[in-house]
């Protein structure tokens, strides 16, 4: 990879440009502090096969967040014009993205994860989606957009009297609209590297909620690594995190993200297939307690950089 030009793509038009590009420039920092030649580029949907060949670029370092770098679309277009990337293939991406569809290959796959129900704001209106989680669910519980990262749109909604709000803010970012059963435990991320759990965080957020701004303020949150749990408990938590990673078929690093309840039973949330790395993100976390610096994470994911993938 020395005599490769790595272009690292980041920004782009999802609402996770920002995070994105922060992602991007101190991946290239770090890959740069290695001896590779790279460079940056600002990810443009279409003119982006072209960006990159006016570079003579020969790998692309995927660190888009969200629309486009996260839900296969990008990994379909550098497929077809045979440009090596960095990462999972389409199906691990599109799958991940989709909290919907993330939620049937959990179950079908018998992984544990909370109890949901996903609705369709094109085919049903607001006012039965309303009903029919007051019918289903008791309070309280977890809104999410099927195709958001981030937290972006997520609400816990405690009171009765928050829920319409809630479900008016979701459907304005995807008409699917995923509803998950509220846990009241503890919340942790696995990070998984070539199919191998690195150290288990706990996260505590100081609002209580691990909202956008808990994720991206520096000490809004504490992240307790390793996370203080048993022996037992850690080696659970690592087995479930690598058999999502089998599982969705996935490459390079992806983050897990599990909750507890009260009686300690781990249920996995969703997984993310471009991880954060900027200076609040998990998986440099996870990877420096494993004795792995933050350019040899990078240049470990690099080194997954092909394509025909899956």
């Amino acid at each position: 990879m020395k005599d490769k030009h790595i272009i690292v793509l980041m920004g782009g038009p999802s609402a996770e440009a920002e995070v994105s590009r922060r992602t991007g420039a101190a991946i290239a920092d770090a890959l740069k502090s290695k001896g590779y030649h790279v460079s940056t580029l600002e990810l443009n949907p279409k003119t982006v096969l072209q960006d990159i060949e006016n570079l003579k670029g020969d790998v692309v370092f995927n660190a888009i967040h969200g629309r486009y770098g996260e839900d296969g679309a990008l990994q379909g277009v550098l497929e077809m014009a045979e440009i090596p990337y960095t990462g999972s293939g389409i199906m691990a991406h599109s799958v991940g993205m989709n909290k919907k569809v993330s939620k049937d290959v959990f179950k079908g796959a018998h992984i544990p994860t909370a109890e949901s129900i996903s609705y369709n704001g094109n085919l049903q209106s607001k006012e039965d989606i309303i009903k029919h989680i007051e019918d289903t669910f008791s309070l309280p519980v977890v809104l999410k957009p099927a195709t958001q990262g981030s937290s972006i749109g997520v609400t816990i909604v405690k009171e009765q009297d928050q829920l319409a709000k809630a479900v008016t803010e979701a459907l304005t970012y995807d008409p699917i609209l995923v509803v998950e059963q509220f846990l009241n435990g503890r919340e942790f991320t696995v990070s998984v590297l070539d199919g191998k759990a690195l150290a288990i965080i706990e996260i505590r957020p100081h609002s209580g909620e691990y909202d956008y701004a808990s994720k991206y303020t520096a000490g809004a949150t504490d992240y307790l690594v390793p996370a203080p749990i048993s022996e037992d408990m850690t080696k659970e938590m690592q087995a479930i995190g690598e058999l999502v990673y089998r599982e969705v078929q996935a490459s390079g690093a992806i983050r897990v993200d599990v909750m507890t309840d009260d009686k300690d039973n781990m249920y996995v949330l969703e997984y993310n297939t471009i991880p954060g790395m900027t200076a609040t993100s998990l998986v440099p976390k996870a990877a420096k307690e494993m004795g792995i610096d933050f350019p040899e994470l990078c240049e470990k994911i690099l080194l997954t950089a092909g394509y025909g993938k899956f």
